[in-house]
């Protein structure tokens, strides 16, 4: 880190808020390979007890702070190359802690294409110009005159070359540029139009055909749908400030006599504003407007992502799936309690074939051979009549009926890792097999699916992609790893994202298994091809071996942290075994007796909780839930209606719910409660199931209106 012209810790210290000693400790851990579920889990000394968020910032921040030294570099090295860097140019850009004032340093220096100022330059008329900014020169005329010759052809044109220079130099102004950035953060309008001509093409923007709200006040969901309309070329979308104002108050700084000179002057100040500087710094402020925008979608979709991945499992049951349909039928599996396929066919109870008796006597049959516990029905095209049929079957035994949300599930069909894992089988299939999966464990089925094709964002396709990517891949490596897996029946698309493997140990631990039989211990991963020493340090506490000897290889209690367990037994005068699930012993454990160099209170204190309930999954159990009898389509709608729903998507304008009309409603988030809320998300969960009253049918936009408190009066 020495080679830095910054402190990394300081930089990030400063940032975040975080203290100095825990962001170098995280940094170290990093380095050396650590991942944040590792770190959060397993590291709590060294972290002061920072969760997952606090360390994925630092890791962002650090990530920051390599860009903007390396951009320093790349300035430096530009700037040195046109012979003109001086020690106190240089000092202060390796000084610099921020990337956009870098710019504003770097920008005098940067090469440019031909400009007015470069072309004036050439016609050497900057001695002009320099003249002209001291503003002590009252004939100008006359001082113009030595200019004309060459391409410069008479004196207006000198004095607009020199207007042209000066110009560039407001626009490269540090202190100028500041000026107009604090007035677009304070006052700036962002403006939308719709393109003359773009009525029709355009009418889902129609909010926005004339539209302007104040910068700062401008939500993200709206400012990306803005820019949506820009990029379709429906809108054109513009900022803008109190312009007299800008003028003048660029006026204020440059202008310091009130000669001609000065007349010249501030005639190249308004030039600069219209033409540079305003452009240049609108630009910006959109770029980071847009940012802003991204960040806050992201946000709101990940934290979507992580509800719905840790969404109640129903657990090993015997479940039926069935993928809904009309004229293709409905396609119907059985699966075990671990997810395999046992059979598979299709029934048509619908019309136009409405084979109603058939299809009954079907599903009851197959119920009772493969001994059902549970069905899941897929909630897209037909599912509201599947879901009424099966309802309405006499079967043999008590099965619980599920509506499982099918986002993705084409997705899933279609994919390499379906084609993996059913080769003979076709995309129908898959997908029923995937709504069953998703009902027994929506945790070890979704993450074979990419984030995005799940349903449960905004703009997703409208945010910065990297970064989206990034932010989801992360919920699915911090839910994975919070849930933990049992190694022997996970599968390589679960293990993937188990902390330290990755896809190629994730193959290599299912070869294993498949060559050698279930493992029985941690200690065998050891023998997994690649699995060195700092993978199985990073993976082996968030992988379960059920029926080890060592009965800690089923609990979340690290491996390093045995010998603890194993000397409070030995202390308790008890087996290790006896200490698990015991909560009276447990509790007459004093973890201060046992804390050393090695294993601290906080880790300690975590393995105590863990002896209590081993093997504890933070995940609620699934509940049935069934929408109203009679209401099947938009058309049965009625304003006042009271119904049950089930929450489908937050963001930060209101809540989506789901009603069975195959058309989401909408819950403003100004009809979420009586009190204020500032987040949906404060207020509601994905999946809760909530009572809803109908407050507007738009049947031609196929919009519903929705209120959570007016339904509760």
């Amino acid at each position: 880190m020495d080679s830095y012209y910054l402190d990394p810790i300081g930089f990030i210290a400063g940032k975040s808020g975080k203290e100095s000693c825990a962001v170098k400790n995280i940094l170290e851990l990093l380095n050396d390979g650590a991942t944040i579920p590792f770190i959060a889990r397993y590291r709590k000394e060294r972290t002061g007890n920072m969760d997952e968020v606090g360390i994925g910032e630092i890791q962002t921040l650090y990530t920051q702070f390599q860009e903007l030294e390396k951009r320093k570099t790349s300035v430096l090295d530009s700037i040195r190359e046109q012979e003109k860097l001086t020690p106190d140019l240089e000092k202060q850009i390796k000084a610099c802690g921020d990337l956009r004032t870098l710019e504003d340093i770097y920008l005098p220096y940067k090469p440019k294409k031909q400009t007015r100022a470069s072309k004036a330059r050439a016609k050497g008329l900057e001695p002009l110009a320099v003249l002209l900014f001291r503003q002590q020169e009252e004939n100008i005329a006359a001082q113009a005159r030595r200019f004309v010759r060459g391409e410069v052809q008479d004196e207006e044109e000198a004095l607009q070359g020199a207007r042209d220079i000066i110009a560039e130099w407001v626009n490269e102004n540090e202190r100028a540029r500041n000026q107009v950035r604090r007035m677009v953060e304070r006052e700036a309008f962002i403006r939308a139009k719709v393109i003359k001509g773009k009525e029709e093409e355009g009418a889902k923007y129609t909010d926005y055909f004339d539209f302007r709200e104040a910068l700062k006040r401008c939500p993200s969901h709206r400012m990306l749908a803005i820019r949506r309309g820009e990029a379709e070329g429906v809108l054109k979308v513009s900022m803008e400030i109190a312009e007299t104002d800008a003028i003048e108050g660029l006026e204020h700084t440059f202008i310091k006599s009130k000669n001609a000179s000065a007349q010249q002057v501030k005639s190249a100040v308004k030039d600069s504003y219209k033409r540079l500087l305003f452009p240049s710094i609108e630009t910006e402020y959109m770029g980071i407007s847009k940012q802003k925008a991204d960040a806050e979608a992201i946000r709101v979709f990940a934290e979507n992502l992580r509800q719905l991945l840790l969404a109640p499992p129903l657990g090993s049951k015997r479940v039926m799936g069935i993928d809904p349909g009309f004229r293709t039928g409905c396609k119907v599996v059985c699966l075990d309690e671990t997810g395999q396929l046992l059979h598979n066919e299709t029934i048509y109870p619908h019309p136009p074939k409405q084979e109603v008796r058939q299809a009954s006597a079907k599903v009851a049959q197959l119920v009772e051979s493969y001994h059902i516990q549970a069905i899941a029905i897929g909630n897209g095209t037909a599912g509201r009549e599947t879901e009424r049929f099966v309802q309405n079957l006499r079967l043999d035994r008590k099965v619980q009926v599920f509506v499982v949300s099918e986002n993705g599930a084409s997705v899933y069909s279609a994919s390499k890792i379906a084609r993996e894992e059913f080769p003979e089988y076709d995309i129908t299939v898959r997908g029923a097999v995937s709504i069953a999966r998703r009902l027994m464990d929506p945790l070890a089925e979704l993450v074979k699916i990419d984030p995005k094709a799940i349903g449960v964002g905004q703009y997703q396709h409208d945010v910065e992609q990297t970064k989206l990517k990034e932010a989801l891949d992360r919920v699915v490596e911090s839910c994975v790893n919070k849930v933990g897996v049992n190694v022997n029946t996970a599968g390589k698309h679960l293990l993937t994202h188990i902390s330290g493997l990755g896809p190629t140990l994730a193959e290599n631990i299912e070869e294993y298994i498949r060559e050698n039989g279930p493992m029985k211990s941690r200690q065998e991963l050891k023998k997994v091809k690649r699995m060195g020493p700092k993978a199985f340090e990073q993976c082996a506490g968030f992988l379960r071996i059920e029926g080890a000897e060592n009965p800690l290889d089923n609990s979340s209690v690290h491996p390093e942290s045995y010998y603890v367990v194993e000397k409070i037994a030995r202390d308790m005068k008890v087996k290790v075994a006896d200490l698990i699930g015991n909560e009276t012993l447990c509790s007459q454990i004093n973890p201060q007796r046992y804390a050393d160099e090695k294993t601290g209170l906080l880790t300690l204190q975590d393995i105590l909780e863990e002896l209590k309930k081993p093997g504890r999954d933070p995940r609620s159990m699934a509940k049935v839930f069934s929408f109203a009898e009679g209401v099947n389509t938009m058309a049965d709608l009625q304003e006042g209606m009271v119904l049950p729903g089930i929450v489908t998507n937050l963001t930060n304008f209101g809540a989506f719910v789901d009603i069975g009309v195959h058309q989401d409603g909408l819950v403003h988030i100004s009809e979420i409660a009586e009190r204020y809320i500032a987040n949906p998300a404060d207020a509601l969960a994905l999946h809760q199931h909530v009572m809803v009253k109908v407050t507007q049918v738009d049947h031609v936009r196929k919009r519903i209106s929705l209120s959570i408190k007016q339904a509760n009066n």
